[in-house]
């Protein structure tokens, strides 16, 4: 579980983006976190991935402080954040080269973590995310859709048990953005992950996030929370009650800007 226990965050001179903010997160949840530009959806991801700390208030994972980065919790950006003189191959092996030279000492690299494997773990993910013809290639030569890929399987070489993503489909092409959403549908379930991804899309919070948190302007400390359970069935959005849940984000967001 993942426990946000009454946290404030300012940037320095600055109003607060978040002020007494709680939130619980179950193991196996998925979360999407909805908001206009500048509502603090980043700056919620990257609390959770122990790259900025509260200035008060604490975040639990597990009963324990987070108090940096840990290592089984992946971070998708927005640009994806591939190196562009390596190929994808040696991107997705990236992550893992790292923990190769760390070995496993709990801080960064998992005390359990098995670094003799790390050759099938990579060649996994390359075939499972169907990257073997693109294995070769430099992220230059590809697509959006086929870099976005790669982020993923670097990240989920890494063994994460908590899948952060940072408005990951924004700039794709309508139908690429569908079936990688179907896509990560199937890979949350088949690694058990629990996953927040944050979003400006109203349409895109509404088809991935089974519990939803509408984010206004700051400072943000008694978000709106949806329930969705319908997210995560790729037929979902065909279906009336998509439409309503829509409808319900869309109304809470236009009455925030409003009031704003």
């Amino acid at each position: 579980m993942i426990v946000l226990d009454n946290v404030t965050f300012a940037y320095p001179e600055h109003d607060p983006v978040f002020n007494d903010l709680c939130w619980e997160i179950e193991i196996g949840d998925a979360w999407a976190v909805l908001g206009p530009s500048g509502c603090g959806k980043t700056t919620l991801l990257y609390l959770l991935a122990g790259l900025r700390q509260p200035n008060s208030g604490e975040i639990l994972i597990n009963g324990s402080p987070l108090a940096g980065p840990r290592p089984r919790t992946g971070l998708i950006l927005q640009d994806y954040g591939l190196l562009p003189w390596a190929t994808a191959r040696k991107n997705v092996i990236l992550g893992l080269e790292i923990r190769r030279f760390y070995g496993p000492d709990g801080k960064h690299v998992p005390i359990d973590e098995d670094v003799s494997d790390f050759a099938r773990r990579v060649d996994y993910w390359i075939k499972r995310l169907n990257l073997v013809e693109h294995a070769a290639k430099y992220p230059g030569q590809l697509s959006g859709g086929q870099r976005q890929r790669v982020a993923i399987a670097r990240t989920l070489a890494l063994n994460p048990d908590l899948l952060l993503m940072d408005e990951p489909f924004s700039s794709l092409d309508a139908p690429t953005r569908e079936r990688l959403q179907n896509l990560t549908f199937e890979l949350r379930a088949e690694e058990e992950l629990t996953s927040v991804i944050v979003t400006h899309a109203i349409e895109e919070a509404a088809i991935l996030g089974q519990r939803i948190m509408v984010l206004g302007e700051p400072p943000n400390r008694l978000p709106i929370i949806i329930d969705n359970s319908g997210a995560g069935d790729p037929e979902f959005r065909h279906q009336p009650a998509y439409y309503n849940v829509c409808r319900r984000l869309r109304d809470y967001m236009e009455s925030d800007r409003e009031t704003a």
